[in-house]
């Protein structure tokens, strides 16, 4: 009896064992924790591109956000170390400010490392970089000044008219200069400059235009401005008659000295075509007799009567002109 009850527990004794060693290897394998994951990471940033201008610092753009967009699937809590190849990180955590001013022309990057566990434990870190230009700023469009040119109402017949260019505004910094060109006479002087003078010299009745181009802006910045050249005075013909009474001359004479008068600025002319079959001396007689008329009778000033004869004709002719300031006698023919 003693000998069968040895052998059962014999017998036993190796699924025991078997049993024991699945349950020791069950509580190791619940006992071994789980490695640590790293966090998953995203960095972007605001804009690549930085624009430095040292002489206008409204079009400068040196600073550019950066955003870590991390997480821990352990859910530990994160870390954020930056850094920057130039210029200096503001602020701290997942979203900063990198400042460039003052970098030099050229690529840069800014790299963001993250934690999420021990410090120092590779298997709980994330890394991610970004590359910024800077780049110079961009000369400014160039742009045209306001350009307007100023011309006088009247002109003084036969004197020189001025023009003037007056420019306000326009790209910083350049120096303009000026091209004159006129539609009618020469310019005497001032080229180059914002003001010039222009003959009118045989130009009444005629207008002149001038044209300024202002240079240096590389674009057409010009301006125009017409002035009016007045019609110089013309003398005209008042009377014309022949051999007639020297009564009806008078009369003639008359009407003749009350327009000088309603024209004081105006002189009278007496034209005297001889007739070839008088004496001489006869028309010279003649004209003296009728500015005696006008002067002594009629009352005008002898300064604005003047006589002149002309060449012999087949029959007496005598014209009466009125030749107001500033026009030229009349013509002999």
């Amino acid at each position: 009896m003693s000998s069968r009850r040895r052998l059962s527990i014999a017998a036993g004794l190796p699924l025991m064992l078997a049993v024991f060693a699945v349950s020791v290897s069950a509580q190791k394998q619940r006992a071994t924790p789980e490695p640590p994951r790293p966090p998953t990471l995203a960095l972007e940033a605001d804009s690549n591109v930085v624009t430095i201008c040292p002489d206008n610092e409204s079009m400068a753009t040196t600073q550019v956000r950066l955003r870590a967009s991390a997480s821990s699937p352990d859910g530990n809590t994160l870390r954020y170390r930056w850094t920057v190849s130039a210029g200096t990180i503001r602020g701290e955590g997942a979203e900063v400010v990198w400042d460039l001013s003052g970098a030099r022309l050229g690529t840069y990057t800014a790299r963001v490392d993250v934690e999420s566990g021990p410090v120092g434990d590779p298997l709980c870190q994330a890394f991610s970089s970004v590359p910024v230009i800077v780049r110079a700023c961009p000369p400014p469009r160039p742009y045209c000044p306001n350009v307007s040119i100023y011309c006088p109402d009247t002109v003084a017949l036969g004197q020189p008219v001025a023009f003037t260019a007056n420019v306000s505004g326009g790209t910083p910094g350049v120096t303009p200069t000026y091209r004159w060109t006129v539609s009618e006479g020469t310019i005497l002087s001032g080229q180059d400059t914002p003001s010039i003078q222009v003959d009118t010299a045989g130009l009444g009745g005629r207008s002149i235009t001038a044209k300024v181009e202002v240079l240096g802006y590389n674009l057409d910045c010009s301006a125009s401005c017409t002035a009016q050249v007045p019609q110089p005075p013309q003398p005209r013909t008042f009377d014309e008659f022949g051999n007639i009474a020297r009564d009806d001359e008078k009369a003639r004479l008359d009407t003749f000295a009350i327009q000088l008068q309603n024209e004081p600025g105006a002189t009278g002319h007496v034209v005297i075509y001889p007739a070839r079959a008088e004496r001489a001396g006869t028309a010279q007689r003649r004209a003296d007799r009728i500015r005696e008329y006008l002067t002594l009778t009629r009352g005008i000033e002898p300064g604005r009567v003047v006589t002149r004869l002309g060449p012999e004709r087949d029959a007496l002719n005598i014209q009466l002109w009125i030749v107001p300031a500033g026009a030229e006698s009349p013509p002999i023919q």
